[in-house]
């Protein structure tokens, strides 16, 4: 899943590291996995979607394209990215060769893709960072693009456990918040659950996982052991990215026993 990089340019590139929203700047230092259960749970839930050449495919938030080579390497009947930041659809669209690719330039709450024109759409890692009304929203439009009986999968990050109380809900999504810049909404696993089935979908695989992102076993399963060994060298390089990093990891770490990372695969019931 390591991905070489591109001509066009980083989203957020243009900030500083002390504003840079984290996942791009673990990808500006080479991280190319930024999936919150990292190589080992995109594999699962790539399986559990079964992508094949009859399949039309489309996937919300692209992001460096690691998971898109994946699916590309199944040869699906058609490929569709969505991606509203310019920059990220660029990046995926240099990776698209052939007919019946493509990546548009919009948002994932309002595709402009036709109804029901997808056998699998899916998405790694956006829905944790969208407030809870957008959250509605964008499984709205998937239940719309994909056609009945088509598979949907997410991979985000949960709270657990699923008692968690509010105040230790906020507390942990704060921390997450003020290291990595941008806004983390994480559910439980059975708030993912519920969000799907209140949209006419039911839930049929589930993964779980460490949130381990940042985590040595973790660098090197994901990026390789030289791919690892250049990320850490690139972060001892920039002071002020070590900082950044150093707090990601240890709102991880202290929040451990609240935090996991969470695959789902479901398929779109017939009438909803």
């Amino acid at each position: 899943m390591d991905t070489e990089t591109t001509g066009a340019p980083l989203p957020g590139a243009a900030l500083t590291a002390d504003r840079m929203p984290g996942h791009w700047l673990l990808a500006r230092l080479g991280k190319r996995v930024l999936r919150p259960g990292g190589r080992e749970l995109t594999q699962q839930i790539l399986a559990g979607l079964a992508i094949g050449p009859g399949d039309d495919v489309v996937e919300m938030a692209p992001g460096l394209g690691a998971t898109t080579r994946l699916v590309l390497d199944r040869n699906p009947a058609s490929y569709t990215g969505v991606d509203r930041d310019p920059d990220a659809a660029g990046r995926v669209g240099d990776l698209l060769d052939g007919p019946n690719r493509q990546v548009v330039n919009a948002s994932a709450t309002d595709t402009g893709l036709e109804a029901d024109r997808a056998d699998v759409l899916f998405g790694e890692a956006y829905l944790t960072m969208q407030p809870d009304s957008l959250k509605e929203r964008v499984v709205t439009e998937a239940a719309r693009v994909l056609r009945p009986g088509g598979r949907f999968a997410l991979h985000e990050v949960a709270f657990a456990p699923d008692d968690i109380d509010d105040a230790r809900r906020e507390s942990v999504a704060r921390a997450l918040t003020g290291t990595i810049k941008v806004n983390v909404t994480p559910l439980t696993v059975a708030g993912w659950d519920d969000l799907l089935t209140r949209h006419g979908f039911e839930v049929t695989d589930r993964f779980r996982a460490p949130l381990h992102l940042l985590e040595p076993r973790r660098l090197i399963a994901d990026e390789g052991l030289a791919g690892a060994a250049r990320f850490v060298l690139n972060v001892l390089r920039d002071s002020d990215a070590r900082r950044r990093v150093l707090a990601m990891r240890g709102a991880m770490r202290a929040n451990a026993a609240n935090l996991q990372a969470y695959g789902l695969v479901a398929v779109r019931r017939d009438g909803a």
